[in-house]
């Protein structure tokens, strides 16, 4: 009796006969193999998760668009230098106003494009085209007055460009193309010969003032005025300055107009330095220069006009 119950025991606690079944374990986690009722996992195997079908590639990938490259637009002259975009204001100014001034070719257009640079110094061409009819009648107190505020400007852009602790001035000293002294000269000869030298007008003082406060606050911007103050003065200066002698000296060889050395020469090195230097400022800089080209020769042309005006 007793070995009868322990069998029947046996067989009720024996697990039924579902579990004995294989339980299909493919694209089944882990998680579930060993915990998962198994009607559960059956349910699960048969809605696994399957990757989506990958579409048949043709074996090229779709073009690239490239976005275009958009290049800023250079201003007249820029591949040449700085120089050489003020030249282009020059031009533009000379035009506008109906300008035009002989050029001499000194081999290497050297002169030629000085010539450019000329300022309102044009506005005292000593006759029309034709030769006929006079267009200004200079005065000798005039062309005092045009000296002497020659002198206070070519003054004060070389003993800023000597006393400077900048070290872009430095390489503009002693360039050969200084004029102050040279204008001393011959001012004081005009004393010799009983003249009286007058003080620099309002033209002279207010421009002098105006670089002095440039070469303070940018150098790139006073550079612009130093340089169109000399290639002005070799472009057209002169030119007026023979005339004047021609007319009222008797032809005599002013000291304003000769330099020793080479002129084409000593231009050429003063726009390389400009050049390089200019390499290395902003284009908003430049820009700069270029607005300032104009004041410039507005400038310039003030004191040249001293020679027609009449003292009040």
């Amino acid at each position: 009796m007793q070995l009868a119950t322990t069998s029947f025991m046996h067989k009720a606690v024996s697990p039924p006969a579902l579990y004995a079944l294989p339980i299909p374990t493919r694209n089944l986690p882990s998680r579930f193999l060993c915990c998962s009722n198994p009607s559960t996992a059956a349910a699960s195997a048969s809605t696994s998760w399957s990757p989506p079908p990958v579409p048949a590639t043709t074996g090229t990938a779709p073009p690239v668009v490239k976005r275009r490259t958009r290049y800023r637009k250079q201003y007249p002259g820029e591949s040449k230098g700085i120089t050489e975009e003020m030249r282009f204001v020059a031009m533009r100014l000379r035009n506008r106003n109906g300008k035009k001034i002989d050029s001499q070719s000194d081999g290497d257009n050297t002169q030629s494009e000085s010539d450019d640079n000329a300022p309102d110094e044009s506005d005292a061409d000593a006759s029309e085209s034709d030769g006929e009819k006079e267009t200004w009648q200079p005065s000798l107190q005039g062309f005092l007055r045009y000296l002497v505020d020659s002198k206070l400007v070519f003054d004060t852009v070389e003993r800023i460009v000597d006393d400077s602790n900048d070290v872009a001035y430095a390489y503009f000293r002693m360039t050969g193309l200084e004029r102050s002294e040279a204008i001393s000269r011959d001012l004081e000869w005009f004393g010799e010969q009983g003249n009286v030298i007058p003080e620099p007008s309002n033209a002279g003082v207010s421009y002098a003032k105006y670089l002095k406060e440039l070469s303070e606050t940018s150098a790139p911007i006073f550079l612009c005025h130093f340089y169109n103050i000399y290639f002005s003065h070799i472009s057209g200066g002169q030119v007026i300055s023979r005339q004047v002698s021609e007319r009222l000296l008797g032809g005599r060889e002013l000291e304003f107009c000769t330099w020793e050395g080479d002129v084409p020469e000593l231009i050429r090195g003063v726009r390389e330095k400009l050049n390089k230097l200019g390499e290395h400022w902003s284009r908003d800089d430049k820009n700069k220069c270029l607005r300032e080209t104009t004041k410039s020769f507005r400038s310039l042309g003030q004191i040249v006009r001293l020679i027609i005006l009449e003292t009040k």
